[in-house]
C-alpha cells in the first residue's frame, strides 16, 4: 500500500474514532491525540470541566498511574484523560501540576473517594449560609455546653471580696512611711529606700503640704544633719521636691530652720553630690519668696556661694550658683516692672514692699560677683555661656563700672561674638534653626553696649 493511501486510510480512522467518543461521552472533553509509549496511538484528552447536569456522577480521584474510566464517573479539575486506541477506553492520571506535588502521604489516602450529587450539594450550602446568619441563636445544645465555660458577676464580685484587697492613699502611704522611718529599727538602707519613694510623692502640692502637716519635715531636716552623706543627700532631694513651687512649705521650712541647716552644709566639707542636691534645696526656697530671699542674705548666703564658686574648680556648681542669682534678680526687676501700669492690687504691694528689703545687687557688687560671674564665660558650653551673659546683664546696672576696666571680659566678650558669627555663617547646616546662637550673639551686643 502506498504512502498515500497509508494517509488517507488513517485520516478516515481518526474521523470515527472522534465522531464515536463525542457519542459515549456524557461529559463534554477536548481530545488530544498524544504518542502511546507502547508503539500504539492514543487520544490524550485534557479535561476542561466536569459537569453533572445529567444525575448522579461518581468522582474519581485519580493516581500517578493511568486507570480505566467508566461512562457514570467523572474526575475532579486539573486531571489528564486520555482515549486508549488499543482498548477504545477512557483513562485517566493525575494532570502535570498536580503530580509535581504529589506524595506519599496522599498515595495512603488515595482509596478514599468522595461523592455528593447536585441536590446534596445545594443543600450543605444552604445549612451553611443558615448557620453564618447573625440572627440564629445557638440551640439548647450549644448554650448548654457555652454557660458552664463563663462565670457569673456575682461569682467575680465575691471571689474579688474573698481577696481583701487594699487600696492606700497617698496619704495612707505618707504615713506609713513616716511611721517606719521614725523608728529606732530602721537601718540606713531602709531609710535611703523610704526617703526615695517619699521624693516621688511629694512633688505633688497637696503632698508636700499633708507632710509638713504630719511631721514629716522635722524627719527630713534630721536627714540633713545626719553623719551618713547619702541620707543628708536623700533628705535635700526631698526637701527640694516638696519645697518647688508651693509657698506654703517653703514657710513651714524657713521656719524649722532648713535654710540655716542647708548653708551650713554648704560652707562644710562635704561630697559634691551633696552640695548639688542641697543647692537643688536651696534654689527652691527662695524661688518667688522675698522673705526666704532677705533671710537668706542677711545670714551670709551670697558669702557660702562666693566661697563654693571659688572652690569648684571643675565647674559642676559654678552654672547652679549663676542660674539661681539671675533668678533672684530678674523676679525683682518683674515685680518692679509690674507696677508700671498702675494696676496694683494689695498683695502686688506688699509682695513689692518685700522685695524693697532684698539688696541683692548691692551685695553682689560687694561680695565681688562683678568680677565672679564672667569666669563662667570660659566654658566651653554653650548652655553656661548664656547663662553666664544673662546673669552679667542684669547685674549691669551695678557692675558696668567694673565691666569697663575688665580687659579679661572685654576681650572675652569679643572672642565669643566672632566665634558665634562663625558658626551661624559656615558650620551651620542650610535650613537648620541657627536662632540659638543668634541669640548669643544678641546677648553680647547688649553687654558690650551697657559697658560701653
Amino acid at each position: 500500500m502506498g504512502f498515500r493511501s497509508h494517509a488517507a486510510l488513517l485520516a478516515l480512522l481518526s474521523l470515527l474514532l472522534c465522531c464515536g467518543s463525542a457519542l459515549s461521552l456524557k461529559s463534554d472533553y477536548a481530545l488530544t491525540v498524544v504518542e502511546n509509549p507502547d508503539g500504539g496511538e492514543e487520544g490524550g484528552v485534557e479535561e476542561e470541566e466536569a459537569t453533572a447536569d445529567e444525575g448522579y456522577l461518581e468522582v474519581v480521584q485519580p493516581t500517578e498511574e493511568w486507570q480505566t474510566l467508566r461512562p457514570d464517573q467523572a474526575v475532579p479539575a486539573g486531571s489528564h484523560v486520555r482515549l486508549n486506541l488499543q482498548t477504545g477506553q477512557r483513562e485517566v492520571r493525575l494532570g502535570e501540576e498536580q503530580l509535581k506535588y504529589w506524595t506519599q502521604e496522599h498515595r495512603r489516602g488515595e482509596d478514599l473517594q468522595a461523592s455528593f450529587s447536585p441536590e446534596e450539594l445545594k443543600q450543605a450550602i444552604k445549612n451553611i449560609k443558615e448557620d453564618l446568619s447573625a440572627g440564629s441563636p445557638p440551640d439548647a445544645g450549644q448554650q448548654d455546653y457555652v454557660v458552664p465555660e463563663y462565670r457569673s458577676l456575682d461569682e467575680l464580685k465575691r471571689d474579688m471580696a474573698q481577696l481583701d484587697l487594699l487600696v492606700e492613699t497617698d496619704v495612707q502611704i505618707m504615713k506609713r512611711l513616716l511611721e517606719q522611718l521614725n523608728s529606732s529599727s530602721c537601718t540606713t538602707e531602709q531609710r535611703l529606700s523610704l526617703l526615695l519613694e517619699l521624693e516621688y510623692l511629694v512633688h505633688q502640692v497637696d503632698n508636700a503640704q499633708t507632710l509638713c502637716s504630719m511631721g514629716g519635715l522635722q524627719l527630713i531636716l534630721q536627714g540633713l544633719n545626719s553623719s551618713d552623706f547619702r541620707l543628708q543627700e536623700s533628705s535635700a532631694f526631698v526637701l527640694g521636691s516638696a519645697l518647688a513651687s508651693n509657698p506654703l512649705v517653703q514657710v513651714k521650712a524657713v521656719e524649722s530652720g532648713a535654710l540655716q541647716m542647708l548653708l551650713t552644709i554648704l560652707v562644710t566639707t562635704q561630697p559634691l553630690l551633696v552640695k548639688k542636691k542641697v543647692l537643688f534645696a536651696v534654689a527652691a526656697i527662695l524661688r518667688h519668696f522675698p522673705y526666704a530671699q532677705h533671710h537668706f542674705l542677711s545670714h551670709g548666703g551670697l558669702q557660702a556661694l562666693s566661697e563654693l564658686f571659688r572652690a569648684d574648680g571643675g565647674g559642676v556648681l559654678r552654672t547652679r550658683i549663676v542660674t539661681m542669682l539671675y533668678d533672684m534678680i530678674s523676679e525683682k526687676e518683674m515685680i518692679s516692672q509690674a507696677g508700671v501700669d498702675g494696676l496694683l492690687d494689695t498683695s502686688h504691694e506688699e509682695r513689692v514692699h518685700q522685695y524693697s528689703k532684698v539688696s541683692l545687687q548691692e551685695e553682689l557688687l560687694e561680695m565681688g560677683w562683678c568680677g565672679l560671674v564672667p569666669q563662667l564665660l570660659d566654658s566651653t558650653e554653650h548652655d553656661d555661656r548664656e547663662k553666664a551673659l544673662r546673669a552679667l546683664l542684669s547685674m549691669a546696672p551695678v557692675c558696668s563700672g567694673q565691666y569697663r576696666s575688665d580687659s579679661s571680659l572685654l576681650g572675652s566678650l569679643l572672642s565669643l561674638r566672632d566665634q558665634y558669627q562663625e558658626i551661624i555663617q559656615t558650620e551651620m547646616s542650610p535650613g537648620e534653626d541657627n536662632d540659638y546662637f543668634a541669640d548669643i550673639v544678641e546677648l553680647i551686643d547688649a553687654l558690650q553696649v551697657k559697658i560701653k
